[in-house]
């Protein structure tokens, strides 16, 4: 495997992206205009690791199979100190099996870990 992409259906696509941009430092890699002109964009958060954010709306028309389908996401940074103080909605830091951890949501509740990366 060369690339890593996981698609993520969210009521605000734009919002969401923006929160991924401003907050995480993702930057826009595709735009991808759907039948029911909405947009999927996708954002590189790390080499090589994507992120495609697709409206629920489109997901629910299109493929209603998949919708309540959500990952639990967890990124290894070594940046961690800097991002837990920058992210609003960080959790606490906490230890699990050895590595430290927290949680933050997005604008619209999803959650994410980030762990330090040694």
């Amino acid at each position: 495997m060369q690339k890593m992409r996981t698609m993520l259906y969210v009521d605000d696509v734009e919002q969401i992206v923006q929160f991924w941009q401003d907050d995480l430092g993702a930057k826009v890699v595709e735009v991808n205009i759907l039948p029911d002109d909405s947009n999927n964009i996708v954002l590189e958060v790390a080499p090589n690791v994507e992120l495609s954010f697709f409206a629920k709306a489109f997901i629910r028309q299109y493929s209603p199979e998949v919708l309540e389908n959500t990952p639990s996401l967890m990124f290894y940074s070594k940046d961690f100190k800097a991002l837990h103080d920058r992210l609003t909605t960080a959790g606490e830091i906490v230890e699990n099996a050895g590595t430290a951890t927290f949680n933050f949501r997005d604008p619209e509740g999803n959650y994410f870990v980030i762990a330090q990366a040694k």
